[in-house]
This record gives C-alpha cells, sequence and structure tokens, in this order.
C-alpha cells in the first residue's frame, strides 16, 4: 500500500447563519502517511479542530461539509451516513480530546468503559476483552494496571486521565487517531511523558496521527509535518524542521519569532500586529494581509494557493514565479 492513509482535498466546513454562510475551514488539503505524525498548529479559531472534527464526522450542527472529500486507506468516509461513521470512529479513527474528562465518563470504572469498547469493536468475549484492557493501561503506563482498572476516572491525577483515553483510542487497534491539544491542560513533564508515548504508538504500532496543537514546542518535539493555520486555511505546510528553522509564509516566521530562545540573551520577542479577522471579516486576497510586514498590491486583491518552496509549500505571493515586491 503506497498510498496515503488520510487525504483531505479541497475540505470547506461552513456555518449557515441568519446574516449568510460563514467559512470556518476554506479549501484544506493534505495527507498523512502510515505512520506518520502531522502538526496542525495555529491561533485559536484558525481551523484545526473543526477540521479534525470533519474527518471524524463530528461537526456540531449547523456546522457541515459543503464540498471537498475526506478518504481513508482511499476510501471516501466524509458523506457516510452516521450510523456507518460511527462504525469507522473508534475502530479505524481513534481519538484523543484535550480534556479526557470529555471521554471518560465518571459513573463507570475505568475497566468497564474500556472493556466495553474493546468488545463493540472486536467482539471480544469479557474475560479477552478485560486482559486486553490491562495490556492496553501497561502499554501507556498506568502502574499497577490489573489494580487500578477498577478504579474510577477521578481516581486518576490529569496525566493519568490523558493515558487512559490513549488506551481508549488503541482499544480497537485504529490506523489513524486524530489528538486535539492532548497535552494543553497537563505540565511540562508529564506533557513530555505523553509525547514520547504517542512516538512509540507511531514506531511501534504504525500509526498515523493528525495532532492538533497551538503549543510549536510540542510540534517540534512530535511531529514529522507540520501544517500551520490561519483564517481557516493552510498557511505553510512542510517538513518540521525546515518549517521551524526556515520558515517561509510571513504568519510563520511570526509564530517562530514570538518563541523564546532557550539558551542565551536575545534582543525583544517578534510580536505580529493585530488579529485574526473574524469570519464575518475575512479581507480579500490573502488572509494575513492586513497584518503581513511584506505585504504588496497583489496579496490584497488576488487569493494565493499553496506554492512549492523548497521542500514545502507556502501560501503567499512572495514564492510566485512572477511576484513583484
Amino acid at each position: 500500500m503506497t498510498g496515503p492513509l488520510l487525504s483531505v482535498s479541497n475540505l470547506r466546513v461552513e456555518f449557515p447563519t441568519r446574516r449568510g454562510i460563514l467559512t470556518a475551514v476554506n479549501d484544506v488539503s493534505f495527507d498523512i502517511a502510515r505512520g506518520e505524525v502531522l502538526g496542525v498548529v495555529g491561533e485559536s479559531g484558525a481551523g484545526k479542530s473543526l477540521t479534525g472534527a470533519a474527518i471524524i464526522g463530528l461537526l456540531e450542527p449547523p456546522g457541515r461539509i459543503a464540498s471537498g472529500e475526506i478518504r481513508l486507506d482511499g476510501e471516501r468516509i466524509d458523506h457516510l451516513p452516521q450510523e456507518a461513521m460511527r462504525k469507522i470512529r473508534g475502530k479505524r479513527i481513534g481519538v484523543v480530546f484535550q480534556d479526557p474528562l470529555t471521554s471518560l465518563n465518571p459513573l463507570f470504572r475505568i475497566g468497564e468503559q474500556l472493556v466495553e469498547t474493546i468488545q463493540i469493536h472486536t467482539g471480544m468475549s469479557t474475560a479477552k476483552a478485560r486482559d486486553r484492557a490491562v495490556s492496553l493501561l501497561v502499554e501507556v503506563g498506568i502502574p499497577a494496571a490489573e489494580r487500578r482498572i477498577d478504579s474510577y476516572p477521578h481516581h486518576f491525577s490529569g496525566g493519568m486521565r490523558q493515558r487512559v483515553v490513549l488506551a481508549l483510542a488503541l482499544a480497537a487497534e485504529p490506523e489513524l487517531i486524530i489528538a486535539d491539544e492532548p497535552t494543553t491542560a497537563l505540565d511540562v513533564s508529564v506533557q513530555a511523558q505523553i509525547i514520547g508515548l504517542m512516538k512509540r504508538l507511531c514506531r511501534d504500532h504504525g500509526v498515523a496521527i493528525m495532532l492538533i496543537t497551538h503549543d510549536m514546542g510540542v510540534i517540534a518535539e512530535t511531529a514529522d509535518r507540520v501544517a500551520v493555520m490561519y483564517a481557516g486555511r493552510i498557511a505553510e505546510i512542510g517538513p518540521v524542521r525546515n518549517v521551524i528553522k526556515h520558515a517561509h509564509h510571513p504568519y510563520t516566521r511570526g509564530l517562530m519569532g514570538a518563541i523564546p530562545p532557550l539558551t542565551g540573551r536575545s534582543e525583544r520577542l517578534a510580536q505580529i500586529p493585530g488579529a485574526m479577522p473574524r469570519l464575518t471579516a475575512i479581507p480579500p486576497g490573502c488572509a494575513f494581509n492586513p497584518r503581513c510586514p511584506d505585504v504588496f498590491a497583489r496579496c490584497c486583491i488576488e487569493r494565493p494557493e499553496l506554492l512549492h518552496v523548497e521542500s514545502s509549500q507556502a501560501a503567499c505571493w512572495l514564492y510566485a514565479k512572477e511576484a513583484v515586491v
């Protein structure tokens, strides 16, 4: 199998309102290969989580996929009925949310929730499903798993609950995991443990991961490639080291300039002026043009598509062959 595991093509997500249709995700395309971690980064409201929700069929009404295609291992899944999508979600696509308490029922023991998930997707007997649940808890680093499997979610710390959610996501041996801000609510040391765990899952199981976050540090440590989103579109996408060390899009350069260095003293951190536009007021041309230090006339008129720049792609007219600054 040489094709990508997940292929998103020209995805457009809209929200009908009384004042008209708001486009929250606009013409987004990317692929994820087996065993690859694709980081998706950007400010709040950039469309990161909505893109993930569209992939797993969990868009909140009245949100809808207006156009584009989502394919899992070549099979189109964006137009499937809810019942068919429910069978894919959990079985072939695992999900890890920012707050583990949204994934865990506080009224049931951890083991009951794991066993139920395993049985729904695999048809195992209760005894075998419990054995697998224990082995999953051991794999994600829960100490004394045979005893703690009978604990309730509130008996676990935040980091341990997130490990349990990872075990739930792995219960049916999915091909893809959508991880939406999985480390945001955790302290730095626990973040490092969860990051290490996700990297090991990719290595040992060949699982592909779409890692949604606003933390470039997490992206640098975890991802193979990174997609930088701005105002519902991909501003830049490429190998993570290339994007971090040699960012091409002015927005990506601004993000990288706002990160303090770990060693040595530096001058004042860079600041991106202004704020990301509201969905009701996205400017014509490049959505970043009101904040861009390199803006020129074409930026305010035409919307740039992703253009090849070395090993990356950037949606910026600076890299068009006919660009005139």
